[in-house]
């Protein structure tokens, strides 16, 4: 395989499946204090008349403590992608889990296609997360079918961008939807529905996609700058978000919506199954490929990107 196309296959892989699911379940520094969250939730169902800022910050809570989730979502970005994704995925100490990665559309699924499938399996553990390809892929990748991408190695290829992909990949957990609507300062209970069968309460609003990841990151003031600068340049600024909740304070159900230069960007993701045991064991070294030796062994080097 051409050291052109493993670098454009492997870091579009990288970087649009890690994002995703930053988009599908994202970071969080609300509070480990298991008592805390109990207490919120009590007063929760003793007060119906909550508001909606109160009722959020007490499903943030809640489900920031389930510790584990099923998830789907189905995600598009203008012309560039659009997949699905199905599994599931905990955060009690980083991220750990499993997604079958499905695209179904835009350059990457032709990309993928190349490789003789449209679909992966994503591993993430609380360093790394790995890619396992197709048969295709492996027959001009040494026979190994796994690539391993560090949180490290997507940071210093990705830039600005990268070093919020690595902290956002290495705190995550599924409120960060609620956390969006509590960060906006603009959010309001739209009424109520039932999702898949489960009566929820609908909250919606409006958010700055760049202010928000100053308020919900570790990054340094530079790396700031240089975040912002790129989604300016994606033409990303804000974006509508909603979420419903269900009776146990839990979220069940978010959106996304927004628009890039490549078009608009949308996604859709339910939780289900709180509480479910999730385990991710690290692929066999003599069929894993690292991402970084991999450019070097096709000559593509490991080159800052911007």
């Amino acid at each position: 395989m051409k050291s052109t196309t493993v670098r454009r296959v492997s870091l579009s892989i990288a970087v649009l499946t890690a994002l995703s699911v930053v988009a599908a379940c994202s970071s969080s520094d609300s509070r480990k204090d298991g008592k805390a969250g109990n207490d919120d939730r009590a007063a929760g169902k003793a007060a119906t008349h909550l508001s909606p800022i109160a009722a959020l910050r007490t499903a943030e809570k809640s489900t920031d403590s389930a510790d584990s989730a099923k998830v789907e979502s189905t995600t598009t970005m203008g012309s560039l992608m659009s997949m699905t994704a199905d599994g599931a995925l905990g955060w009690a100490d980083g991220l750990t889990g499993n997604l079958t990665i499905t695209y179904t559309g835009g350059t990457m699924a032709d990309t993928m296609r190349q490789l003789g499938t449209t679909s992966m399996e994503a591993r993430y553990l609380p360093d790394a997360y790995y890619a396992k390809m197709g048969e295709k892929f492996a027959e001009q990748a040494g026979g190994k079918h796994w690539i391993r991408y560090g949180y490290a190695d997507l940071a210093d290829l990705g830039g600005s961008s990268g070093a919020y992909l690595k902290d956002q990949m290495q705190n995550t957990t599924p409120n960060q939807s609620v956390k969006l609507l509590l960060a906006s300062g603009d959010v309001k209970k739209a009424g109520t529905e039932k999702v898949r069968g489960v009566n929820t309460t609908h909250y919606s609003g409006t958010v700055d996609v760049a202010g928000l990841a100053g308020k919900n990151s570790n990054l340094s003031a530079s790396q700031l700058a240089g975040l912002k600068k790129q989604l300016t340049q994606a033409g990303v600024t804000t974006e509508t978000v909603d979420i419903w909740v269900d009776g146990q304070d839990l979220l069940v159900k978010k959106t996304e919506k927004g628009r890039m230069t490549a078009g608009e960007y949308t996604q859709t993701a339910y939780y289900s199954d709180y509480g479910v045991k999730v385990s991710a064991a690290e692929p066999a070294a003599a069929d894993t490929e690292d991402f970084r030796e991999l450019l070097k062994k096709q000559g593509a080097g490991s080159g800052t990107t911007s």
